[in-house]
């Protein structure tokens, strides 16, 4: 009983410590919660002023122009907003075959590609595959900073859910497609298709139209001018599914 006696006044003695930390940790909590919704405020859209009218530039436009100037490898901005009816059928098909086959099903969030992707990086111990919608990217591309922040999922995903309800599949695609980087400095269709192949974007053939599809996991580093092997892997995937789709 006697050895057991130092182990319980030790115990009484934390129990105050332990409460004090749970309140402190649960204020913490909270006031970190009130300081992510203020963000969620100042950062709320208008979401009237995206449904239709011009593409606006997005955040990662606005870094890449401020950048770029200081960056001495870096070519100016290429970007030439159009409207969707302006963009080859080719184009928007190869997009959604490559980037989110069940679009036009979901409501922002592809539930079944995440829980595919969930199973497939358990499986290989690694983090290789994500499942993010065209609509969650273009929530990234539009509203969201460039920067790793821990709390940008759960921000992309508020975003994204309210955002389909506000905007119509054909409008979220137009601004995708506005708004992608295809290559150093190059954003939306248009400039990439006038860039790689000196064609406006209702030009793009079906093998132009994937191969720029192709570019979206990484433009910078695969695109039609480097023609990595990755690319050339990309091209054939996008390809053998776009016969199906």
């Amino acid at each position: 009983m006697a050895s057991r006696l130092p182990q319980k006044i030790k115990s009484m003695l934390c129990f105050p410590f332990t409460r004090r930390a749970l309140r402190w940790g649960l204020r913490l909590l909270l006031l970190m919660i009130i300081l992510d919704l203020g963000y969620l405020v100042a950062i709320w859209p208008s979401w009237e002023n995206y449904t239709k009218g011009p593409i606006q530039r997005s955040n990662f436009i606005r870094t890449y122009a401020s950048e770029q100037p200081r960056q001495s490898d870096w070519p100016k901005l290429r970007w030439n907003p159009v409207s969707i009816t302006k963009i080859s059928k080719h184009m928007i098909r190869a997009v959604i075959v490559a980037e989110d086959s069940r679009f036009y099903e979901h409501d922002g969030i592809d539930l079944e590609a995440l829980k595919e992707a969930m199973e497939y990086n358990l499986s290989e111990k690694t983090l290789a595959y994500g499942a993010s919608t065209i609509s969650q990217q273009t929530v990234k591309n539009v509203f969201l900073s460039p920067s790793k922040n821990p709390l940008r999922k759960w921000h992309e995903l508020v975003l994204t859910l309210v955002m389909e309800k506000n905007l119509s599949k054909k409008r979220i695609l137009e601004h995708y497609l506005n708004l992608a980087e295809f290559g150093r400095g190059i954003y939306g269709v248009e400039a990439a298709a006038r860039y790689y192949w000196r064609v406006p974007a209702a030009r793009l053939t079906s093998r132009q139209a994937i191969e720029l599809a192709a570019t979206l996991p990484s433009p910078v580093k695969n695109n039609p001018r480097t023609r990595s092997s990755a690319f050339q892997k990309r091209v054939r995937k996008i390809r053998r599914h776009f016969k199906y789709y």
